[in-house]
């Protein structure tokens, strides 16, 4: 957005028209109404799957939230940011970040730069050695974790937070699933997921590699010796569209092909490359491939499908043997509504990839030796979800190598019950599995999505597991499943715990030591949105952005350094500030400032905390609503009366 603008409003049709005499119920100037505090989760956090508390982590980066005596900002900040994630580097780094998508700053201008205040405060954490605490109390349980992965990984960090004893079995020599298999290290830096990981198993989580359950160890085995079983074992395989050809030994599937490059066997791909897909993992393939490039000559067994298929590995390639490869990305969707990141398209775009969208495969072209020659594709139109071909519009793209990233699905071998008709497994609410009390499951085995999304499901499963464990039932999952600002223990924090309350009924209880007077917490039902703010208060601001190691089509072979460069502790502070505190209180005095009868007034400081900033003396107040309309977090409703 071009800073010159007189306004950084996005006005809309209606925004001049006045709310309803109804809802304003105005006598004169007064009103029967008076405010109350509502806390509500801002969109951002409800965007986010793994619930992150981001409003949380962004005022303390940003110094609203104070710390506790003693305690540093960047630690603070990562500990209520590890309350529900421990991944901050990596998901700062790799996740499309819905949550940005949901920030109400885009009513303004452009979203907090939630992702890259994410990355910074991961990063300092490896930096400074950050350890999460100790077990205190053991609870004598002991939870199987059938997979190493982002949802498995994430669940074992919860039940040990929790005191239950945990052992991840893994198919795989390294943990990391996804993280370490599917994602190409230069976009996460093996540093820094083998820090965070080792964060993890230092609470004491045992790991049995290399062993697969249902080939190595049977399922039913884990169900007697573990008291319970988290099955998380995500999805290992690709799938290949079912077209005529598509069987030739160098037609790939995505996955394959990553995990065949991220452990090291594959150092080169072929000259002419297609990549069948739309999603963040076609754009890795085709960017990896530009990166590895391509290498004359070599046998049969050099070949990247006989390499990605396990028959052996490359030697350490020499740069000046390496040549580009010609990389081709086809969709069916068109280039505006691709699953990928629009930075993933524009990085591979920069890098020399052609995207084709709104083409599907027919069929591949084999030659006499059996190997793919070409792909047949035809361009399709859409008419909403429907899809139509246009048999004129055939082309064929010669290749040498196709790798389909259309989809993935799990090997259930030896677990064959735990497949679904639809080829996935299944949970209720509380991720717990059909049939089997003491059996959850999470992450893309039940559907292929985030990583994130996986570390949420981990979470959740934990706290399910937990509940198991103690004998108790399974409570109903709040409408808005995230991990919520907590008032009661920002209080106790700050040695500001309310008295005992005696159950006895009283009126007249606004004084009273025991209750935490004029708050109301709706954020497991309310999310604030744009129209709850006053967005007035904001003035424009620009989004202080990563740097990037400019890669292009003449540079991209064999570079395979980090791309994304991180904030600095200044730039972190700056863009945190861009936060709006959507749905709390952030200070800003307007109320004070602004109320006509100096009802609305400032909370002693000995009895100051987030969230206990202001009060309201109602003998004063006449209900003018003019601190709710300044109200830029949209924290103060004028409930009290209706």
């Amino acid at each position: 957005m071009n800073e010159t603008l007189l306004t950084n409003r996005r006005f809309k049709d209606g925004d001049h028209a006045p709310r309803s005499w109804q809802e304003e119920i105005f006598t004169a100037d007064e009103s029967h109404k008076c405010p109350t505090y509502v806390h509500q989760t801002p969109p951002c956090q409800g965007s986010c799957p793994a619930g992150e508390d981001i409003r949380g982590w962004l005022n303390i980066t940003r110094g609203i939230e104070k710390t506790p005596e003693d305690v540093d900002w960047r630690e603070y900040a990562f500990r209520r940011l590890t309350e529900s994630n421990p991944f901050p580097a990596v998901m700062g780094r790799v996740c499309p970040a819905p949550c940005e998508t949901g920030c109400n700053r885009n009513a303004l201008e452009e979203q907090v730069g939630i992702n890259s205040v994410e990355q910074f405060l991961g990063d300092h954490a490896l930096t400074q050695g950050y350890k999460f605490d100790a077990v205190e109390t053991e609870s004598g349980k002991t939870v199987a974790i059938v997979g190493g992965g982002p949802a498995g990984l994430s669940c074992a960090y919860h039940l040990r937070r929790m005191g239950h004893a945990c052992t991840i079995f893994e198919r795989q020599p390294k943990l990391g699933g996804m993280m370490r298999y599917g994602i190409p290290g230069y976009r996460m830096p093996r540093k820094a997921l083998d820090g965070e990981i080792d964060r993890i198993l230092d609470l004491g989580v045992e790991v049995r590699a290399n062993t697969k359950i249902g080939v190595d160890v049977a399922m039913e085995t884990l169900e007697a010796d573990f008291d319970a079983v988290f099955f998380c074992i995500g999805t290992q395989t690709g799938a290949i569209l079912p077209v005529d050809g598509a069987d030739a030994p160098n037609c790939l599937s995505g996955v394959a092909f990553l995990e065949a490059f991220n452990n090291g066997r594959l150092q080169y791909a072929a000259e002419r490359v297609v990549v069948i897909g739309g999603g963040d993992t076609a754009m890795d393939v085709a960017a990896v491939t530009r990166r590895l490039g391509h290498v004359a000559g070599g046998s049969d067994a050099d070949r990247v499908d006989a390499i990605v298929r396990g028959n052996g590995r490359h030697d350490d390639v020499v740069d000046a043997n390496r040549t580009h490869a010609q990389v081709l990305v086809a969709c069916r969707e068109s280039l505006q509504d691709m699953p990928a990141s629009d930075t993933e398209v524009e990085h591979v775009t920069q890098e020399g990839i052609e995207i084709r969208g709104s083409f599907v495969p027919v069929n591949v072209v084999v030659g006499p030796d059996g190997r793919a020659t070409a792909v047949r594709l035809v361009e399709v139109e859409w008419d909403g979800k429907k899809m139509e071909t246009r048999p004129e519009t055939e082309i064929e793209i010669e290749c040498d190598l196709i790798v389909w990233a259309i989809g993935q699905s799990c090997d259930f071998t030896g677990m064959e019950d735990f497949r679904s008709e639809r080829g996935f497994a299944t949970a209720d609410s509380f991720y717990r599995m059909q049939g089997k009390e003491n059996v959850f499951v999470g992450g893309d085995v039940i559907r292929p999505h985030l990583l994130t999304t996986a570390i949420g499901h981990g979470s959740i499963a934990a706290e399910g597991i937990d509940k198991f464990l103690r004998g108790d039932q399974p409570a109903a999952r709040p409408r808005i499943d995230v991990h919520h600002f907590n008032l009661a223990n920002k209080l106790h924090e700050a040695g500001l715990d309310p008295a005992e309350y005696d159950h006895v009924q009283r009126r007249g209880t606004a004084s009273a030591d025991y209750a935490v007077h004029n708050y109301e917490d709706r954020s497991a039902v309310q999310l604030a949105n744009p129209d709850d703010l006053f967005l007035g208060h904001f003035k424009y601001e620009a989004r202080r952005k990563r740097g990037e190691s400019r890669t292009n089509a003449d540079n991209v072979l064999g570079f395979f350094d980090e791309r994304i460069e991180g904030l600095s502790e200044e730039q972190a502070k700056e863009e945190s500030d861009r936060c709006m505190s959507c749905g709390l209180c952030f200070e800003c005095d307007n109320c004070v400032i602004y109320c006509p009868q100096d009802a609305v007034f400032r909370v002693k400081k000995t009895e100051q905390t987030m969230g206990r900033y202001v009060d309201t003396d109602y003998t004063r107040c006449i209900g003018c609503h003019i601190c709710a309309d300044v109200c830029p977090t949209g924290y103060i409703k004028m409930g009290l009366g209706e």
